[in-house]
């Protein structure tokens, strides 16, 4: 991806299943990500990895999610539990 993070850890978060500090190059991890598919967690990392390459969520970064995470789309829903198993 052509980033470096600095730093990263996992924490209990309410609202968020990851964040990412720009300027620091730190990267949080919902600790709820535990209970999930692990294609979950690769998704977060890789979202909150591309913000090191673009801060908005505009073209330039659904572009990158497309390159790194091809199918980024339906783990996303995953996710937010858009899709029912």
């Amino acid at each position: 991806m052509g980033v470096h993070v600095k730093s990263w850890g996992v924490k209990s978060m309410k609202t968020k299943w990851g964040s990412c500090n720009i300027n620091a190059g730190r990267i949080w991890v919902n600790l709820e990500l535990a209970k999930k598919n692990p294609a979950c967690l690769e998704y977060i990392i890789v979202h909150e990895m591309v913000h090191l390459l673009e801060r908005l969520h505009n073209k330039h970064f659904i572009s990158y999610m497309d390159k790194f995470l091809p199918n980024w789309r339906s783990i996303k829903a995953e996710l937010n539990g858009l899709i029912f198993e």
